[in-house]
């Protein structure tokens, strides 16, 4: 009577080790406590809870990169269209303000003009005063790179030379400009206009 009493305490006391075991999450041999992976319950594949928190701090960190970079490219292009509005009014500007010096020298040449006008006196004096201001006007032009294109004694140059007229002339070996009816201007190595000339040709070529 006494076996069987000492059996059954014997096997009470190893199903409650058991129980112990399996609440305690499981010790080795050793007494070392062994930690469970928590699982999220929402996952489909199992994963364990603290993978799933941690992707989701992924994707938000993304999407607030996204959002840092959609941000920049906004700011960018409004600054690259506000650059192409002002270059444009730059040029603009540069276009339409571009004989502001040339033309605020001219206006001394027009000064001179009015007061020769006003002065009055007699044609020789009028005429000193055009010559005067001829010159004014000659050296105003040439201070801004405008200059006559050589015309009457030179080589017909078709480059530079407009030949309105042509006449024959024994005593010439190439085609001669021999009177200039119109004198033409070049801006630095620019024509602006070629000058219109008589040209006299050599016998062989009329």
């Amino acid at each position: 009577m006494a076996d069987e009493h000492d059996r059954s305490r014997a096997a009470t006391a190893a199903a409650d080790e058991t129980e112990a075991d399996r609440f305690d999450g499981g010790a080795g041999d050793d007494g070392e406590v062994e930690i469970l992976e928590v699982l999220d319950p929402d996952a489909e594949d199992g994963r364990p809870l603290a993978a799933a928190v941690s992707e989701e701090d992924e994707v938000a960190e993304l999407r607030r990169e996204i959002a840092d970079l959609r941000d920049r490219s906004v700011r960018t292009l409004a600054d690259f269209d506000n650059y192409r509005k002002r270059s444009e009014r730059e040029r603009r500007d540069a276009v339409r303000y571009a004989a502001s010096a040339p033309l605020g020298d001219l206006l001394e040449v027009v000064d001179n003009l009015e007061r020769a006008l006003a002065a009055g006196g007699s044609s020789d004096d009028l005429k000193l005063g055009v010559e005067m201001t001829l010159r004014q006007l000659e050296e105003v032009l040439r201070r801004h790179g405008i200059e006559g294109v050589p015309a009457a004694g030179q080589r017909f140059d078709p480059a530079h030379h407009e030949a309105v007229s042509r006449l024959v002339d024994p005593d010439v070996e190439a085609p001669t400009v021999v009177e200039e009816l119109q004198r033409g201007y070049r801006l630095h190595d620019r024509l602006l206009r070629p000058a219109r000339v008589v040209v006299a040709v050599p016998e062989d070529e009329a």
